[in-house]
């Protein structure tokens, strides 16, 4: 992952194997960190991330 947030079915298909409904599910519950942009939400990865032990490489690509 490269980016520093994903859509909250990107999370939960990712990281999870949930599908768009039980990623919402999920994220509405609290079972991962999400962040509200106005109307949107947004998933940070470096969270998810951490708790599975997973590294991070955020930035710019050259």
């Amino acid at each position: 992952m490269s980016r520093p947030t994903i859509s909250v079915t990107e999370a939960g298909a990712l990281f999870y194997g949930l599908s768009r409904n039980g990623s919402y599910d999920a994220a509405k519950r609290g079972d991962f960190e999400t962040i509200r942009l106005g109307g949107k939400i947004v998933v940070p990865v470096a969270p998810i991330a951490a708790k599975l032990g997973l590294q991070m490489k955020i930035g710019i690509a050259a």
